[in-house]
């Protein structure tokens, strides 16, 4: 990656806190680039609200922490990453207060302790703040249960899809599924640090829950219908690998010779690499989740965009 040029920008767009259940919100940021997630805001009667996520930068994280002040909230009780990545984690020590308590998956806490902050390296243009590495504070492994005033809201770990270490905030009685970055409307998956096979079945046990509204962990809003959108993906992606790789095609040799392809506008599509990488991985027989040479791969990320490192709007 030496001598990339890096794309970023400081100007932030408006962000939408939408109450899509009584009590519950979806705080929306931009849909476009990388490091620009979106969050969620579960108010809890009489005590201080679960938070799902942060942000990336003291700034968006700071804003973040307005949006919920401007809901008559306390400082979160509790916190809940949906996996590692800093765009969902960076903002832990801003948004929450002292008594915050985190909440993630066991392997995400190992995962975030290993990158530390080192998100940061890869845009040294974006002003990134006086973020810190938050930990968190209680871990499960395949479930947990948290119990507030008028709901029940479930953690599920689905194994390794997105990363090793992803969680899902499901709400059995409002039909609200917050997914993380394990699904992303209009936006192309990323699978460098997860699996594709397991990416599959946990939009088969998603479907079974039959969400009514779904906040991916970026992009707009959206019903069920963002399953199926990522899973012709996750199959389309699958496909193309297997003749690729029978054909000895590398990963990036293999994206740049595809051409146009029906998931081509959607953002950030340097991730098709990436991704590759991850299937060509697993049709080798490699375990879901195996450790990749992320950095190396993320470089040739940045050979199929021309050189660019990809655009962040953090």
């Amino acid at each position: 990656m030496t001598g990339a040029r890096g794309s970023t920008s400081t100007a932030h767009g408006p962000a939408v806190l939408e109450e899509i259940a009584d009590g519950v919100h979806a705080y929306l940021q931009e849909t476009d680039g990388w490091c620009v997630n979106n969050a969620g805001v579960l108010l809890d009667e009489g005590r201080g609200p679960v938070v799902v996520d942060t942000a990336a930068t003291e700034a968006r994280a700071r804003r973040l922490s307005d949006a919920v002040r401007g809901l008559g909230a306390a400082a979160p009780r509790l916190l809940v990453n949906t996996h590692f990545h800093g765009d969902h984690t960076f903002g832990n020590a801003l948004v929450g207060g002292p008594g915050t308590v985190v909440v993630a998956h066991e392997r995400a806490r190992q995962e975030m302790a290993a990158a530390g902050l080192g998100l940061t390296g890869l845009w040294p243009g974006v002003d990134w703040g006086a973020v810190e590495l938050r930990l968190p504070d209680v871990t499960y492994d395949g479930h947990m249960d948290l119990h507030l005033a008028r709901r029940t809201v479930q953690l599920f770990h689905p194994g390794p899809a997105h990363t090793t270490g992803d969680t899902l905030v499901w709400l059995p009685e409002d039909r609200v599924l917050f997914a993380g970055d394990v699904v992303m409307s209009g936006c192309t998956p990323f699978l460098l640090m997860g699996s594709l096979h397991g990416s599959l079945s946990t939009l088969a046990f998603l479907r079974r829950l039959a969400p009514r509204v779904v906040v991916g962990g970026h992009g707009p809003l959206s019903g069920p219908d963002v399953l199926d959108e990522t899973e012709r993906y996750l199959r389309w992606l699958l496909a193309t690998a297997e003749g690729a790789k029978s054909a000895g095609l590398a990963p990036l040799e293999a994206a740049r010779q595809l051409g146009a392809h029906p998931y081509q506008d959607w953002t950030d599509p340097e991730r098709l690499v990436g991704n590759l990488h991850r299937a060509y991985a697993e049709l080798n027989g490699g375990p879901y989740g195996e450790p990749l040479d992320v950095v190396g791969i993320f470089g040739e990320m940045v050979e199929f965009n021309g050189g660019r490192l990809p655009t962040c709007y953090a």
